[in-house]
């Protein structure tokens, strides 16, 4: 255990509740990774140079002159702006990490070293601590390349696979790797800490965006590493299953993912065909697959019938998975009226801030979100005085 935090007391509860995590990240994979250390009960500081994390300007859209995207993944923290070109700055900033069970860094591979930060003068004097790197493609051969989504999402493969197949390649509608690798962070972090509490060892966490996107592709990775197939684009089309895609109704398109033979079955039930599903040339998905086309013009005869919304009920009613395609605020409607409760105010009163819910929830240890995103340096003076204040180190 390490000295208490400048708040009094190591989080406001929850799973991780007396850890301490020193964030030098910036932007999304890190902030995200961190922010969801922060809701299950650690205490994070956020280091941030005198400018501020980049997001805090990536507007439009803005909430209170405040960027949305620096909303979204930085609630729960404490920040403070730190100079470390200045040795005074860059001393605080030691400091922090000396008392810090966790430390995480998205900076370009070798970049903390002339400042004292990097894992191995750390890890001098913090043998304990956990030190998470998140870098675009790794800490050998590939470190001096920059790490930004778009590239891993074209380097990976992914965009080969997004689009129409007789369109161009597209991104994904978000930054699929910065996130995935954020979760991994949080999962090696974690793992990392079972580690210590059972070893009284520390060690660095490596993660990195490629890799990341290599796993998350799950089976077109395996395609081609265990099949040696290459992928290819399909539009909304899946290589294996059919059906599965998106299917127009009455008003608007609705996904159906009948993925094996019973749910074919309920799903020519409920559309009124029960007969296609005897036809030899659908009897199993490897015919359904085979025979898409014809079986395509049947489904969708049928779905002319009613709207999206009506097949909706009546398709998860008879046990067909399917969904209407909505746009975000539908989204977050059908989270409602699924009881998922999905937004919450991170902070009280005038400082509350509307954020998505933490999406892991606990039986014994709720996740809290008690700290809005803060402002640039927002606990700079309470940060510096703690961390400058002579303290003797705790832990054992």
């Amino acid at each position: 255990m390490v000295e208490s935090a400048p708040s009094g007391e190591r989080g406001a509860g929850g799973p991780l509740s007396g850890v301490l995590v020193a964030d030098l990240s910036r932007v999304l994979a890190g902030p995200y990774a961190t922010m969801l250390l922060a809701d299950l009960g650690a205490e994070v500081v956020k280091v941030e140079s005198p400018q501020g994390d980049e997001t805090r300007g990536w507007v439009p859209p803005e909430r209170d002159d405040v960027s949305t995207y620096y909303l979204g993944v930085n609630r729960g923290k404490r920040s403070i702006a730190l100079d470390l070109a200045q040795e005074d700055d860059a001393g605080v900033a030691r400091e922090l990490t000396r008392r810090a069970d966790v430390v995480i860094e998205n900076f370009k591979p070798g970049g903390l070293a002339k400042y004292g930060l990097d894992y191995d003068s750390v890890r001098a004097y913090n043998a304990g601590v956990v030190y998470a790197s998140i870098s675009g493609f790794g800490l050998g051969a590939g470190a001096h390349v920059p790490g930004y989504d778009l590239m891993v999402q074209a380097i990976s493969g992914l965009m080969s696979l997004t689009g129409d197949p007789e369109g161009p390649p597209y991104r994904a509608g978000i930054s699929v790797f910065d996130i995935m690798a954020g979760n991994h962070a949080v999962i090696g972090i974690l793992a990392a800490l079972r580690h210590r509490d059972a070893t009284g060892q520390g060690q660095h966490v490596d993660v990195n965006l490629l890799s990341s996107a290599l796993t998350g592709m799950v089976n077109h990775s395996s395609a081609f590493v265990a099949g040696g197939t290459v992928p290819y684009r399909m539009g909304n089309a899946h290589p294996s299953v059919f059906p599965y895609e998106p299917l127009p109704t009455a008003d608007r398109d609705l996904i159906v993912t009948a993925a094996n033979d019973r749910q074919f079955r309920k799903l020519c039930e409920a559309l009124g065909i029960a007969e296609v599903a005897e036809d030899p040339r659908f009897a199993h998905n490897a015919d359904r697959t085979a025979n898409r086309g014809d079986l395509r013009t049947l489904l969708v005869k049928q779905l002319a019938t009613r709207g999206a919304g009506e097949w909706f009920d009546i398709l998860v009613e008879a046990g067909v998975p399917c969904a209407p395609i909505n746009t975000i605020d539908g989204g977050f409607a059908m989270a409602e009226r699924f009881g998922l409760d999905p937004v919450v105010d991170a902070g009280h009163g005038d400082r509350a801030v509307p954020t998505t819910r933490h999406p892991i929830r606990f039986s014994e240890s709720p996740v809290h979100h008690e700290l809005p995103p803060p402002e640039l340096d927002e606990h700079g003076t309470a940060l510096r005085s703690w961390l400058t204040t002579k303290e003797e180190d705790e832990r054992d």
